[in-house]
């Protein structure tokens, strides 16, 4: 069972721990329990029931009312909220209730009510990864655990996977082939998954050929496939050698491709790059350039 400050509650909730004090004196809204040292703590169910007070609170449901409410009744008014506000910092607090709770149905009734209101690329745009982005913040001062976050990942990759799942194969047999990889040590599945769908619902073919991938096994696929062009992130730093070195010999590797390059450690350093080989420097600019090499 985890153990949360109040300074915890506060980055989870948005609620300053001031306001939660008051809370907790004036309405009796949580109670603390507190170390042998009479320090205060917070546990698992303290922070699930402050996410779901916090998100009606935002709502406009004041928090004398809320303190009268039954359990059962603050989950049905959170549940109804969750599902028809479309405000941003609602999403968001809907979304992080579901990985703290680890909720696997209150997370897909969020995210396929976006999908069926406004498509699946804006709801990876727009909810999805800044969640992902406070997700990391929430990581970064240890106020998630591996398990929650590794919940919610694996729910996001299923719901991307099944996207481009439902995205037919691209009919014309010469349009523009893209080979996505990720290097040895590199994590950034997330972002190359939705990167396929990118390209698939565009009318691209694509080979995605995993993670952990060696230069010898690009070398490989280049030369069965010829692809138009490779995509990889690289935001870990290289222990065996420094980035441009690695980027000098991938593109060596296939030289009638274009080399399209992402990630942090192509922004945090000056890189020399080989004349086959572009920089994309968010994901504005890569849907440009996917746009503008489309096949005509």
């Amino acid at each position: 069972m985890a153990v949360y400050s109040i300074k915890d509650l506060e980055k989870l909730s948005s609620i300053k721990a001031h306001t939660l004090r008051v809370w907790e004196q004036r309405y009796g809204i949580i109670t603390p329990k507190r170390t042998t040292t009479n320090i205060r703590y917070f546990e698992d169910d303290d922070l699930k029931l402050i996410l779901n007070i916090a998100l009606l609170n935002k709502n406009g449901i004041k928090i004398s009312k809320i303190a009268k409410m039954t359990p059962e009744e603050i989950a049905e008014k959170v549940a109804a909220i969750s599902e028809f506000n479309f405000e941003f910092g609602t999403q968001l607090d809907a979304l992080t209730i579901s990985m703290i709770e680890m909720d696997e149905y209150k997370f897909n009734r969020i995210i396929n009510t976006n999908i069926q209101q406004q498509g699946f690329e804006k709801t990876m745009m727009e909810v999805i990864y800044p969640f992902l982005e406070k997700l990391r913040l929430l990581w970064l001062t240890g106020s998630i655990n591996p398990v929650q976050e590794n919940f919610i990942s694996n729910l996001i990759r299923q719901k991307i996977i099944a996207s481009i799942d439902q995205e037919p194969l691209p009919a014309q047999k010469n349009s523009r082939l893209y080979l996505l990889f990720l290097p040895e040590g590199e994590r950034q599945e997330l972002s190359m998954l939705f990167m396929h769908y990118l390209l698939k619902s565009r009318k691209n073919r694509v080979l995605y050929i995993g993670q952990d991938i060696s230069l010898a096994d690009i070398r490989d696929a280049c030369n069965i496939h010829q692809p138009d062009f490779i995509y990889t992130i690289v935001s870990e730093s290289f222990s065996k050698e420094p980035v441009h070195q690695y980027v000098g010999k991938l593109a060596q590797q296939c030289l009638g491709s274009k080399l399209l390059l992402s990630g942090y450690q192509f922004f945090a350093q000056q890189i020399q790059l080989p004349e086959n080989a572009v920089v994309l420097k968010s994901l504005n600019h890569t849907l440009e350039f996917i746009e503008s090499h489309a096949w005509q």
